[in-house]
Order: C-alpha cells, then structure tokens, then sequence
C-alpha cells in the first residue's frame, strides 16, 4: 500500500482507515457461513452426515433453524440436495457437499487447528483430523501461490481491483 498512502498522503486519508470496506471478501464469506450452525452443519457434513434427520440428531439444532440453514447452504451452492427413498418410505433429499463447500475445508480445519490448541477439553481434542493415505495428523497451512510455506507476519496486504477508499464526506 505504500504507493497508494503516498498519493493520499496530500489529501488526509490513510488507505488503512479510510479505505471502503464494503467491498470485503471475508465480510461477504461470514453473511454465508459466519453463523455457529451453519458451520457445525458443514462439518457434520464432512464427517458423513447426509440427511436432515442426522444433523438434527447430532447437533441438537432446532429444527426450524437447521432447515433454514440447509436451505441457505443449497441455495449458495455449498451443498446439494439428492433424493433417496429407504424401503417403504417416502422419497427424501439427502445433503452432499459440493467443490464449493469443499473449498470451505482449509478454513474449517483453521478454526478446528486453532480450537485444539486453545480450546479443547484438558484430556485433548475430540476428533483428530488425520490423511487417510498414511495416518498422519493434518494442519492447515498458508502457501503463496509459488507453494511456499508463509507465516502470518510474512503477509502483506496490497490494494487489489476491488479497492476502493471511502467517499469523500
């Protein structure tokens, strides 16, 4: 940011504070799934659940807000609906994750990396995530687009297309 402060300098504004966050990525993520159960909805999806009547049962969610956030989840394209019929019964949709809602993964595990190193139970974390191929524990990591290994002191943060400053007032 520094070519930008310097061409605001002259005018007052520090690109930092007077930027328009209106236009945020992350603002724009957690309107979708910035909300306790739609988070607990896709990682009960990720561990297998599949039908309304799993994750109500392992959530303990009421019923009228985990249909609105399943209903939501589809509608963003996070999960998907497929019909399945148990012998003697009505047709059912069933929940599946999608690409979208697998790309959610890196961010969950994040918050699960971060929840076992300060907030599990004293005895340690409830699930362990680990690689199915060799058994090993998994973390999530940030890489540049080069497959670098990056530290979050190592990020900086530049004005991309989207950038926009406040209006003048």
């Amino acid at each position: 940011m520094d070519a930008l402060s310097d061409a605001l300098a002259d005018t007052g504004l520090d690109s930092r504070l007077d930027r328009d966050t209106s236009n945020c990525s992350i603002a724009r993520t957690l309107e979708i799934v910035g909300e306790k159960w739609t988070i607990l909805i896709l990682r009960e999806a990720w561990y297998g659940s599949s039908r309304f009547s799993d994750f109500e049962r392992v959530l303990g969610c009421p019923r009228n807000l985990l249909a609105t956030r399943l209903r939501m989840l589809v509608k963003e394209g996070i999960l998907a609906t497929e019909t399945y019929k148990e012998p003697g019964a009505r047709s059912r949709p069933k929940y599946v994750i999608t690409a979208k809602g697998m790309d959610l993964v890196p961010a969950v595990m994040g918050l699960l990396q971060w929840g076992d190193r300060y907030r599990a139970d004293p005895e340690g974390p409830a699930v362990e995530a680990r690689h199915r191929g060799c058994g090993a524990r998994v973390h999530a990591q940030i890489r540049c687009s080069e497959g670098h290994p990056v530290q979050a002191d190592d990020i900086e943060s530049i004005p991309g297309p989207g950038f926009r400053m406040k209006p003048a007032q």
